[in-house]
């Protein structure tokens, strides 16, 4: 079985190093993509490997289909090295919104149950996520998530009505900022390890504010020192391919 490539030896290619149709993508490279809302990522994925010469291209960490942003794409040999990719912390810039949570937990399904939330302070918030959502925590991800049970994905057993009991896993919130509070709705950046679910920071945080929340929208904007600035989208992608074609 192949190595794991060194990050340091393979190519990168972004804003700052653009791509190319010359290029043999079978070699190995990483693809900085900005993902488009709506898109799953294995969309991303069917999107590259449909442009590149390679078959072999993969993902290095799910981005949620209402969720923008940076998408790393790795090509050819350099899919034995997604893993050292997921293992980066990452950063997200999300809005919550308060007063009624989701199942998904997120603008994806619909709101289920609602609660007032004129109540609560930027204080309040403020505090909470000092005390309660800071450095290692305890967070249960939402039953709307591509993880496996049994060989099932979650999410297919949560859209057949099925739940069930899942245990709380440790992930480490590096650090946050408050970037806006608007009632009812919360502008936060968020810098995290790797299995955090920013959609269970929103719900859990309406709930411990005697409310009730869900993500409304979410941007990544960076994955180790990966920046969404320095990404292509998909349409800048096409552009690029077909000059130098």
């Amino acid at each position: 079985m192949a190595k794991p490539l060194p990050l340091d030896t393979i190519p990168v290619f972004s804003k700052e190093n653009p791509l190319t149709v010359e290029y043999d993508y079978n070699l190995g490279s990483i693809l900085l993509v900005n993902k488009e809302k709506n898109w799953t990522s294995f969309d991303a994925v069917k999107f590259i490997r449909s442009r590149v010469k390679t078959k072999k291209v993969g993902h290095a960490g799910t981005l949620d289909p209402m969720a923008t942003g940076l998408l790393i794409l790795c090509t050819g040999k350099a899919t034995k090295s997604i893993s050292q990719l997921q293992d980066m912390s990452k950063t997200y810039v999300g809005e919550i919104t308060f007063g009624g949570s989701t199942p998904s937990y997120d603008a994806d399904s619909e709101v289920d149950e609602e609660a007032p939330f004129e109540h609560i302070t930027i204080n309040d918030i403020e505090e909470l996520l000092k005390n309660q959502f800071s450095g290692e925590i305890q967070q249960i991800p939402p039953m709307y998530s591509a993880l496996k049970r049994d060989g099932k994905k979650l999410y297919e057993l949560a859209r057949r009505g099925e739940t069930i009991e899942l245990e709380p896993r440790s992930v480490t919130i590096h650090n946050y900022q408050i970037i806006e509070y608007n009632a009812p709705k919360l502008i936060i950046s968020i810098t995290c390890s790797k299995g955090t679910y920013i959609r269970s920071i929103a719900h859990d945080l309406g709930i411990a504010l005697d409310s009730r929340a869900h993500l409304s929208a979410l941007v990544r904007t960076q994955i180790g020192e990966y920046s969404s600035a320095n990404a292509y989208t998909p349409h800048e992608i096409d552009e690029l391919l077909n000059q130098n074609g």
